[in-house]
This record gives C-alpha cells, structure tokens and sequence, in this order.
C-alpha cells in the first residue's frame, strides 16, 4: 500500500521554512501531495495559479511531489486522493496547540487518517507567511525569506 501523504496550507507565499518541512518530508512517504486551500474567510495576496505555480516549479525534479489547489475540508480531499496522512509543520509550541486542535478534530471527523508534524529547521522558525506578506506589502524585500522562483 502506498504512503500518500497531503501537507495542506495557503502557501501565501511558500516560505523557506515550508520548502525546508517538503523537503524532509519527501523521504517520509510514497508521495506527497501539496493541497494549496482556497479558504474563503481569507483573502490571499498571491493567486492559486500564482501559489500552485510556484510551488509546481520548485518541485518538478521530484517524481513523488504533486501540486495541487483544493477547497472544502482537508479530510475529505484526503479522501479524494488516497491520503492516510497529514503533514503539519510546527514552528513553536504555540502552533502545536493550534495545529492538535485541527489535528483532534480531523481525526473525530475520519479515524483513519494520521496527522504527522514535522518541527522547521531553527534557521526558519522565525519566518512566516503572514510575516513575509507584511515586509512585501510595506515595500522591503523578501526575497531571502522565499525559495528563488518565487517572483512576482
């Protein structure tokens, strides 16, 4: 049986500390499905096309990475793609508490499906999407925070 694994998240943008948890992780499972969730109570700086593309482009050398948008609850698009696993990246402890929360629930809503968390590298525990977007849209440059074919 193969090890099917989705990382969900915005990626708005993807950070270094999300290629840095991708990266780790591909040995982890049989493929890795990134899901870039449309979230209708967040309006994103980037677009799906722009997020997913990004994404596709850092990744195509890896056969067992597969990129793609989805809307709805992350269990049910596990359902959809055969996943039996979630991966989480946690950068401190108070993202543990979040993320177990999600984690609880999505196992309530379907037992079979394992969330997994993965801990960032400390060089990128400090980075954050939500930071990243704030230095853009003041103008600073983000560029050291972003793998390189992140451009707009």
């Amino acid at each position: 049986m193969q090890r099917i694994c989705l990382f969900p998240g915005t990626f708005d943008p993807i950070t270094l500390g999300h290629f840095d948890v991708i990266h780790r992780a591909t040995s982890l499972f049989d493929k890795l499905i990134i899901g870039v969730g449309i979230n209708s109570s967040k309006q994103p700086m980037f677009t799906i096309e722009q997020r997913t593309g990004w994404i596709k482009e850092i990744f195509k050398d890896v056969p067992t990475i597969e990129v793609t948008g989805y809307e709805g609850l992350t269990v049910d698009f596990c359902k959809k793609v055969n996943a039996k696993y979630i991966l989480r990246g946690i950068r401190y402890v108070s993202d543990f508490e979040y993320e177990k929360a999600i984690a609880d629930m999505n196992r309530m809503l379907v037992p079979d499906i394992e969330t997994i968390f993965l801990t960032c590298a400390p060089l990128y525990s400090t980075i954050s999407s939500t930071l990243v977007r704030d230095v853009i849209r003041n103008g600073g440059d983000a560029s050291m925070f972003m793998p390189e074919e992140v451009k707009f």
